[in-house]
């Protein structure tokens, strides 16, 4: 007898009486994603053969022969400056490691969406069947002719360094690793007002970072960029350090830039006496290392769904306390980000995205805080509805300030 072919749009769960129910039928998440949470949507009409003549041959004939007579009018008369592709290989999708590129596609789609619903950017998920460095900058590179820019997502440590950087070389459209970038520019916004509000400059502090992958590298760049006093990156062997020799090329390179104080050893050891605290490594932070922090420290503790601190330890000790959760106050949450960024790139057409424009991105994400700064408010919902259309502002002014706009 032939196996029996199962549909996974239907895959059933065996209940104890040995029944079988929809995944459906006892999980919520399930039924949301029932056929995908995403479509195409036409933005002309097609109601007879006029209008079919127009969209399709004859018309669209004319439109094609101008483009390929003037390359640019491509920006005009399709969607390619207003849809981002959001590429991954499933090495690193959440906290759920190397999954592969079928079951990142929810993660995709989501991100798509949020694109959409957060900053008016048309998004497609892209999920590639290989991790190769060299065959994913190939086919990023030859499908960038349909994409106004490239958002990179859950690509796994250290190659998602060298595929940012080599596309960045070989495209003149946005690429931008959410998972590094994004994460950093809401921790610098958040940080902004932290200091804000408790009278300090940045430039006044010393932190300390959890985990030395894409998102802790990108951090401690931007805060050197911001111009913190000081910052130190901690892996699983303890602080990156100039005198350590298991260093990889991105570690090495991130302690020629970090860690002016010298300091070597554990994680909890350089604690002592910090001002700041990030966590993006997920593990578990000693409470007498949160103690020995500096008074009126800052924990942000962004590991899902288990903070490296949980909060009710954190505010015993710090004066402002965050996480990556959304049922907690001051939530670090990448689509604060990425949606107004693109949104702002794209508007202008810019070539990349520059040090400067993530910069601005964070500036104005913490001005929409403005006076309603308080402990528990020291970064906006993503939700609130100034958010994108201020970033999208700043990151444009940026890269027209830089010259990478090219309207």
């Amino acid at each position: 007898m032939a196996a029996e072919i199962v549909n996974p749009r239907s895959e059933t769960h065996t209940d104890q009486e040995g029944g079988a129910e929809p995944l459906d039928s006892f999980d919520p998440a399930f039924a949301l994603h029932r056929g995908g949470k995403m479509a195409v949507q036409a933005t002309v009409p097609v109601r007879d053969k006029d209008d079919l003549s127009l969209a399709y041959t004859p018309g669209v004939a004319k439109v094609c022969t101008a483009i390929a007579e003037q390359p640019d009018l491509v920006h005009d008369y399709t969607w390619k400056s207003s849809v981002v592709a959001v590429v991954t290989d499933g090495t690193a999708v959440l906290g759920l490691g190397d999954i592969g590129p079928e079951a990142s596609l929810p993660v995709m789609e989501g991100k798509a969406i949020l694109f959409k619903q957060f900053g008016g950017v048309d998004a497609v998920p892209i999920a590639l069947a290989c991790t190769d460095v060299d065959e994913i900058v190939e086919t990023v590179v030859r499908l960038a002719p349909s994409f106004g820019g490239v958002n990179l997502e859950d690509i796994s440590a250290p190659r998602c360094f060298e595929i940012e950087r080599r596309l960045q070389e070989r495209l003149d459209i946005p690429i931008f690793h959410d998972d590094q970038h994004g994460t950093a520019v809401v921790t610098l916004a958040a940080l902004r007002n932290a200091a804000r509000l408790s009278g300090r400059e940045i430039g006044q502090l010393r932190a300390v970072i959890s985990g030395a992958g894409a998102a802790g590298v990108a951090i401690a760049k931007m805060l050197v960029e911001a111009g913190i006093g000081d910052v130190a990156v901690a892996d699983r062997k303890g602080v990156v350090s100039a005198d350590r020799e298991d260093l990889t090329d991105v570690k090495r390179e991130l302690a020629g830039f970090t860690n002016k104080a010298g300091l070597t050893g554990s994680l909890e050891s350089a604690l002592a006496g910090a001002d700041v605290f990030i966590g993006v490594s997920g593990g578990t932070v000693a409470e007498e290392a949160v103690a020995s922090m500096a008074e009126g420290a800052f924990v942000f503790a962004m590991a899902n769904p288990n903070p490296e601190v949980h909060p009710d330890v954190a505010h015993k000790y710090a004066a402002v306390v965050a996480t990556g959760r959304s049922d907690f106050p001051n939530q670090i949450n990448n689509v604060l980000a990425f949606p107004g960024i693109f949104a702002g790139a794209l508007q202008v057409r810019a070539s990349r995205i520059t040090e400067g424009m993530k910069i601005a991105a964070a500036e104005a994400l913490a001005a929409v805080v403005g006076d309603d700064l308080a402990a528990d408010y020291v970064i906006p919902s993503p939700f609130d509805e100034r958010v994108a259309p201020a970033v999208t502002a700043a990151v444009a002014a940026a890269a027209r300030a830089e010259g990478v706009a090219r309207r």
